[in-house]
């Protein structure tokens, strides 16, 4: 039974640093900044988004964005960051589809991981909102093949008809287990985690993410 009473970000920042996920240094950091707050009760949403502050998640905003043609290189520009900068991702770039928005138009977010073209399927029902499964399938592409770590959907409480931006963490299986049992996320992307009865319909199957060779066709 996970153990999720009194969350507060000191208590995020103890359980990350604890199972490996951040420096002690890191730690004392974001907790000096948040000093005023570091100890009040946080929901389960609100644990989520504190582990973007400690540098170990990305959030994909649920609310308006500037434009979809520009803000997915600045979200993969986030989460290169978190994800050490081990692959270099170019040329991102979006490809509408036909129809209107109003319809939900079939767009493609397309940009090149270490030179080799990367196809993601995104709808699109205005030009300044996200769509949040190819977002997150395409923050997944951000991790080195070599890394332990990967990246996974974070599963939180949710009230009803309440929007909330997708979080997306970078950490082993281990350190999976360990986030649910301290502080009660589950992940439904991840081997041996059971997908809650009525997820989110942002989840999509990240097979539908096309990975060509470095030559085809794609960005200029």
């Amino acid at each position: 039974m996970p153990d999720t009473s009194s969350t507060t970000y000191a208590r995020v920042g103890a359980v990350l640093h604890g199972i490996g996920m951040i420096s002690e240094e890191r730690m004392r950091g974001v907790l000096e900044e948040a000093a005023p707050y570091a100890h009040e009760e946080l929901d389960h949403y609100e644990a989520a988004c504190a582990l973007e502050e400690f540098g170990v998640a990305v959030s994909v905003h649920a609310d308006d964005i500037d434009s979809v043609h520009h803000d997915y290189a600045s979200l993969l520009d986030d989460a290169l960051r978190v994800a050490g900068n081990k692959v270099a991702v170019t040329d991102v770039r979006l490809v509408e589809g036909e129809g209107p928005l109003e319809s939900g138009r079939f767009d493609t977010l397309e940009f090149r991981r270490n030179g080799r073209l990367v196809s993601v399927p995104a709808e699109h029902f205005a030009d300044d909102y996200y769509d949040q499964g190819a977002a997150c399938d395409a923050i997944a592409e951000t991790a080195a093949d070599d890394d332990p770590r990967a990246w996974h959907w974070v599963e939180f409480e949710h009230r009803p008809h309440a929007g909330y931006d997708s979080i997306m963490v970078l950490a082993t299986q281990e350190q999976l287990k360990a986030l649910h049992e301290h502080l009660g996320f589950t992940f439904p992307d991840s081997d041996g985690w059971q997908a809650p009865a009525d997820p989110p319909a942002v989840r999509r199957a990240w097979g539908d993410v096309q990975r060509n060779a470095p030559g085809a066709p794609g960005p200029r």
